[in-house]
């Protein structure tokens, strides 16, 4: 398996919905800041947003284990990268997923 990397791209907050729908209160997300990198094959990064972790972590395996494009060849202009976000609909938070050279060893993640 291959080691993915994942950027923070934009952490946001759709005002909106939290106007028509949210707590008047909600802020962007206070977990996850832009710019963070975290590195990860089939577990949860340490200081990784839990939810969001599990909204992402299949493309992060799919590209740890070799997949080069998701929904077909129109989604992304580069192999081995995909744009996603976490499932909050009010403060979506989104992520790079690249893959790299580096090769995961047996105990890559476990602190």
């Amino acid at each position: 398996m291959k080691v993915v990397k994942i950027t923070v791209e934009d952490v946001t907050i759709r005002e909106d919905l939290v106007k028509k729908y949210g707590n008047p209160d909600l802020k962007p997300c206070g977990i996850l800041k832009k710019g963070q990198v975290f590195y990860a094959t089939n577990t949860c990064p340490k200081g990784m947003c839990d939810a969001a972790w599990r909204t992402i972590n299949q493309y992060v395996f799919a590209l740890s284990s070799g997949v080069k494009k998701f929904y077909g060849d129109d989604w992304t202009v580069e192999d081995g990268i995909a744009l996603t976000c976490c499932n909050d609909g009010f403060r979506p938070v989104f992520f790079k997923l690249e893959v790299t050279d580096q090769e995961a060893g047996p105990f890559f993640g476990k602190d």
